[in-house]
């Protein structure tokens, strides 16, 4: 939330997700966050119901309705943003739905609606962290209280070993029906094929050159077996090897996260399918 206009059209967008109107939430590597931002959350609607009106103005400030990266915002049924904790209080007083687009307003309005009760909402969607200036995806835990939804979010920069099985499959499976149309697809940064940290590479079994690369497309063409991680291993050669014995496995090793900007930890699974090796990774948190 920095620029007035961006954040209007992304303090919609998270009401736009699907699963929007889900009550629970799977188990993932952000189950730590989840616990905080619904305590949070549950701290302030308390607050709220026990304090009133007056309570509103507690959550704009600095102190007992933040942790950490984490802080309480509140927009009434009107679109009106009430108060924010964060860098989003620059939108105070304003009608965030005024800005939007018929296709946003409808979905935004549809949320807004949703009856008053005791049930946490999610939802996931992109956002742009203020600390590293990064647009990244966000989760976040709504309730509405009377006429005011209370929020209160949290980023998630690392992808899950699950996401990035699921990613695999789903580019394994394209590859089989169309490799070429899928070689042109990750090429062009599709987002079908890319999120966030989680993109696919492809490698000629034939050639040993990458044909396909969903981040650095400077790799594409180039020998997969001088393929070094950041701290100098072969894994390029390793990838060939382990594919060759099995057909496919998992690879550690240091490599730069496009969302973080940082080296990290990160495990690649890869696949053998016909003639090629798709191969999709996931990082890990810096104590994993």
């Amino acid at each position: 939330m920095l620029l007035i206009c961006r954040n209007v059209a992304l303090v919609a967008t998270m009401f736009l997700i699907a699963n929007v109107f889900g009550q629970g939430i799977p188990e993932d590597r952000y189950a730590d966050e989840a616990d905080r931002a619904k305590s949070l959350l549950r701290k302030a609607v308390d607050h709220y119901q026990e304090n009133g009106e007056k309570a509103i103005a507690a959550f704009s400030r600095q102190g007992e309705f933040m942790d950490d990266e984490l802080y309480v915002y509140v927009i009434d049924t009107e679109g009106i943003m009430l108060a924010s904790g964060g860098p989003s209080a620059n939108l105070i007083g304003r009608d965030v739905s005024q800005a939007l687009n018929d296709d946003l307003n409808k979905g935004f309005k549809e949320a807004l609606a949703l009856p008053p009760s005791d049930t946490i909402h999610h939802a996931d969607y992109r956002w742009h962290n203020w600390q590293d200036g990064r647009e990244e995806r966000k989760r976040v835990f709504f309730q509405r209280v009377g006429g005011k939804v209370f929020s209160v979010g949290y980023y998630m920069p690392r992808s899950s070993e699950g996401e990035a099985k699921a990613l695999l499959n789903n580019v394994v499976e394209a590859v089989k029906e169309n490799s070429q149309q899928t070689f042109e697809r990750i090429n062009k940064l599709d987002a079908k094929y890319l999120r966030d940290d989680l993109y696919a590479f492809v490698v000629d079994r034939e050639t040993q050159r990458f044909i396909a690369h969903g981040y650095n497309l400077r790799l594409v063409g180039s020998d997969f077996r001088k393929l070094h991680s950041a701290d100098r291993h072969p894994i390029g050669n390793q990838i060939l090897e382990a594919t060759a014995q099995s057909g496919s496995g998992r690879i550690p090793y240091l490599w730069p996260n496009p969302v973080t900007r940082k080296n990290e930890p990160k495990v690649t699974l890869f696949e053998a399918t016909d003639s090629y090796i798709v191969a999709v990774g996931y990082y890990l948190d810096e104590e994993q």
